[in-house]
């Protein structure tokens, strides 16, 4: 039995279609629990009408939806509420701009059973950009197709997250354990969980992909590609894998690659430049790309000139890609 949490903020352009992914399910051992955090714009009216339509079934069939709204809070506390409404062991989260394939409950339902020592599963997923589905280059073997895994090693191999908070199914009783995601964090809520549960519990994937991470959203919506304020943003707080980073090698070259990617647009602020140095300072340098490593050797000034090109390049990219939809 699955308990599916969404929680809901501004998105009436998606969240219609990332329900319907859900009543699409071949499994249909679910709950649905919405929450709507204080939306200005239609998204509760069009998530009600959608859940109506769960509401209707048979009453005597197991899948039934709880819509509530609240003042906003952000996402962390808003998932946590939901956990805490949550009625069954399994916690699956989806946001209200993604959605899933019709088979990805039925599939993780047999991945738990197969690896049932796992407190966290996962699937692979497709990145969805310009209405283009590519699928995630997780960094594990050609040949893995599922099983538990090294999710530290997995990550620290690629810069795409082997846990994607869209394709991820939790043990509830594990979720409380490690009191859920932190309500400070605004940036990284979910890798901050993720890897709590994999310091101590195994983690099980799916290598195929079942959800689709969609990156089409308007950036004035998403979390990401935002300067956030480093009290918020989870590479400012982990200090509680300090002596753990030294003692694994492979968490401390994902929190490297985390750190120089990540804290790149903060190092080029002029506002939170020197906090970006010092989270920085703490990178092994001799194990980033050499491509890295030259990267943050130029000038601020070059640095931002490129950054800029690259902005408008993307901005005529999707443009182009605009007129090309329409025509």
């Amino acid at each position: 039995m699955f308990s599916i949490i969404i929680p809901l903020y501004n998105k009436e352009k998606y969240i219609a279609k990332a329900i319907e992914s859900v009543l699409a399910q071949t499994c249909q051992d679910f709950e649905l629990i919405i929450l709507d955090d204080g939306s200005t714009d239609n998204s509760y009216q069009i998530a009600k009408k959608s859940t109506d339509i769960l509401q209707a079934r048979d009453v005597s069939h197991i899948p039934h939806s709880t819509l509530i709204t609240q003042e906003n809070s952000g996402v962390a506390i808003t998932r946590n509420r939901g956990v805490e409404l949550a009625q069954y062991d399994y916690i699956a989260f989806l946001d209200a701009d993604d959605w899933w394939a019709p088979t990805y409950l039925e599939e993780m339902k047999m991945l738990i059973k197969e690896f049932p020592d796992a407190a966290l599963y996962t699937s692979s997923y497709y990145s969805v950009k310009n209405n283009k589905n590519r699928p995630a280059k997780i960094g594990v073997p050609d040949d893995f197709n599922k099983g538990y895994f090294d999710y530290f090693k997995v990550y620290a191999n690629s810069h795409w997250m082997p846990v994607w908070t869209g394709a991820t199914i939790l043990r509830k009783d594990k979720y409380l354990e490690m009191n859920g995601f932190k309500p400070h964090l605004k940036l990284g809520e979910d890798f901050d969980l993720w890897v709590r549960i994999a310091l101590k519990y195994k983690v099980a994937l799916l290598n195929k992909p079942l959800a689709y991470y969609n990156q089409d959203v308007e950036q004035a919506a998403r979390a990401i590609g935002k300067l956030h304020s480093p009290s918020t943003h989870m590479l400012w707080n982990l200090e509680y894998l300090e002596a753990e980073e030294k003692r694994n090698s492979d968490l401390k070259q994902m929190l490297d690659n985390l750190r120089t990617y990540g804290l790149f647009p903060y190092y080029l602020n002029k506002e939170t430049r020197e906090l970006a140095k010092q989270e920085l300072a703490k990178v092994d340098w001799e194990r980033q790309p050499k491509a890295v490593q030259r990267k943050y050797r130029h000038p601020i000034v070059w640095l931002k000139v490129q950054q800029k090109i690259m902005w408008f390049a993307s901005r005529i990219k999707k443009k182009l890609y605009s007129v090309m939809l329409k025509e």
